[in-house]
């Protein structure tokens, strides 16, 4: 038997205090049109009663982002907005709820019950990730690349500029008309020159996502590249553009999985160079220390590493079960001091650390602007819940880096020789100094 209308805000409103340890920091507006919580908060608009469904059967965070996901539920406001006051009423750490006793969940499904939430679990979205097998074994990990990378090239093509190029950006100017192509621009360039990428220079670019460095460092640079993805949608597209590009005696383009890099056709050791452009966050864990021998085996004495990669606090926690779940399955983050620590004891020099957290902002920001704006787009090419799930991914990400939970850092490493000299002494002046038609400079701008 359900409860009258008008009532259900009221009806749920002690479930909520009881389960959050105090009263909801958001306004929550029922199916009913009953609402309950502050009037000067953000509104979550709760659609259905399968919306409680969904959290009686999955509570948390994974139960919220799958009713976001479906259109169980909504933010009538700012979706940033939303997110802001969730946060800022768990606390820095993340939420830290009560632990309700046995009493506590009888009386909450005695209220679920009486507003018609009890029923069958309702059906997972399409869009979550369904992997199987040993995690990081190469066949789940080409499948957890698959899901997230091979969504596909339309799409892809859709959200990001003209240079495809998927990682934080640097910024390094506020004028007008300088945008997320720029800055991925700038950050490209910034990478080749820390790695003294010239003409003729061998480099290893593993993880190399649509191409955008393995491209530019090849046509700016003269750069012989060997790129590696695990994606067969990215391989596909990189080889078009060498093609077009007429870049075919400097590139070459293998789709595999890193750890296979060395039985290549062709492969031949000691690269100059190896980048890895937020490709470590996939690795995992266990297998981070392999993967920091392989960086330090494929290069020649004084070869140069280039590492950006996103990082979590120590404390604070990065990725989550949405991002788990929908967005980068088996990724695993570390704070920034541990993967120093990991690339040190691979036997590197670590030579410089630049932290580029601001920058992702900024580059998250101008990538959900495009979402926004070309959104009937994006739903007709994926559907609204996939095209849900990144707004939720893309919102969320941005507030995650512009709160400290997550940051993003480029290592510079060099593989000493036997003598254990890094090669002629370098400084930052050279990689910011304004050159032909690329200006970089130092500052990184703030965040909005």
């Amino acid at each position: 038997m359900t409860d009258t209308p008008g009532r259900a805000a009221q009806r749920i409103a002690p479930v909520i205090e009881q389960f959050l340890g105090g009263p909801p920091p958001v306004r929550i507006r029922m199916w009913d049109g009953s609402e309950t919580g502050p009037r000067d908060a953000p509104t979550v608009q709760v659609r259905s009663r399968r919306a409680l469904r969904r959290l009686l059967w999955q509570p948390g965070e994974l139960g919220l982002a799958e009713a976001y996901i479906t259109g169980d539920i909504d933010i009538a406001d700012d979706l940033a907005d939303g997110l802001r006051a969730l946060r800022r009423a768990s606390g820095p750490q993340g939420p830290r709820l009560p632990r309700p006793g046995v009493a506590d969940r009888l009386r909450a499904a005695g209220t679920a019950l009486r507003l018609g939430a009890i029923g069958p679990r309702p059906p997972t979205p399409t869009a979550r990730a369904g992997l199987h097998g040993t995690p990081h074994s190469k066949a789940r990990d080409r499948a957890a690349v698959s899901h997230h990378y091979d969504l596909s090239n339309a799409f892809y093509s859709l959200l990001l500029d003209e240079t495809m190029a998927y990682s934080c950006g640097y910024w390094t100017s506020d004028a007008p008309g300088y945008g997320p192509a720029d800055a991925q621009r700038d950050k490209l360039e910034l990478i080749c020159r820390k790695l003294r990428l010239t003409a003729g220079s061998r480099l290893l670019d593993i993880g190399c996502g649509w191409g955008s460095l393995t491209l530019h460092a090849a046509a700016r640079h003269g750069v012989r590249v060997t790129a590696v993805t695990l994606a067969a949608e990215q391989a596909a597209h990189v080889r078009g553009q060498v093609e077009a590009r007429g870049l075919e005696d400097l590139v070459e383009v293998h789709c595999c999985d890193y750890r296979d890099v060395a039985a290549l056709p062709g492969f031949r050791g000691g690269y100059d160079a190896v980048s890895t452009i937020e490709m470590g966050e996939h690795v995992g864990d266990a297998q981070y220390p392999a993967f920091t021998a392989l960086l330090h085996a494929v290069l020649r004495p004084q070869g140069r590493a280039l590492v950006q990669q996103m990082s979590r606090g120590s404390t604070a926690p990065g990725g989550g079960a949405f991002i788990e779940s929908y967005i980068a399955p088996d990724m695993h983050m570390r704070p920034l001091g541990e993967t120093v620590g990991l690339l040190e004891g691979a036997g590197f020099e670590v030579r410089d650390v630049e932290s580029m957290r601001e920058h992702y902002v900024l580059t998250v920001e101008a990538w959900h602007r495009t979402l926004e704006e070309r959104w009937p787009e994006f739903v007709a090419l994926v559907g609204e819940e996939t095209a849900r799930v990144w707004r939720l991914y893309l919102v969320g990400g941005a507030l995650a880096f512009e709160e400290r939970r997550m940051g993003v850092d480029q290592i510079l490493s060099v593989r000493p020789d036997a003598s254990g000299s890094a090669g002629p002494p370098a400084t930052r002046h050279g990689w910011y100094a304004k050159t032909g038609d690329t200006p970089l400079r130092t500052t990184a701008p703030d965040a909005r």
